[in-house]
């Protein structure tokens, strides 16, 4: 894991980290707590229920410092504005079926295909960064590779 992330990006996992090292932790061992106290705990689903939250907050925390510690902090904007680059939109052309679509190539933590937010870690971002308007790029996917032109930078 080595994400490509702003330091935006990095500001909203060190403060969910903190979040769920503090304040989440300890409601949930008051949770714990309080299910505990009413009596045998194999058939207490309020407590198994609390024991359950404290694995995901756990496994949350882990995939957090992960993140944090293996990311590559980058600039979000890009210097040369005829460049595609991180936060660079872009009207695309699907050559296979002539579909136009307007992309903007954003970091995984922000990443929404179905709003066409396409992270610069996915196959299509990595052909489109560093590319011009006016070149024609193969997209390796995994079912099949593609080719994109890049009609104009937005």
């Amino acid at each position: 894991m080595n994400n490509i992330l702003t330091e935006d990006n990095m500001k909203k996992l060190k403060e969910e980290l903190e979040y769920r090292l503090t304040v989440k932790r300890a409601e949930i061992a008051r949770e714990k707590l309080e299910a505990a106290a009413h009596g045998d705990r194999s058939e207490n689903a309020e407590y198994k229920e609390a024991c359950r939250n404290y694995r995901e907050n756990d496994n949350r925390i882990q995939y957090l410092m992960t993140m944090i510690s293996t990311a590559t902090v980058i600039e979000s904007e890009t210097v040369d504005k005829s460049i595609l680059g991180l936060n660079s939109k872009a009207k695309i052309k699907f050559i296979d079926d002539e579909e136009e679509e307007i992309i903007t190539l954003v970091t995984v933590m922000d990443a929404s295909p179905l709003d066409m937010f396409i992270s610069v870690e996915s196959d299509l971002g990595k052909a489109l960064i560093g590319k011009k308007a006016g070149d024609i790029v193969e997209v390796n996917a995994p079912a099949e590779n593609y080719k994109v032109e890049i009609l104009e930078i937005l």
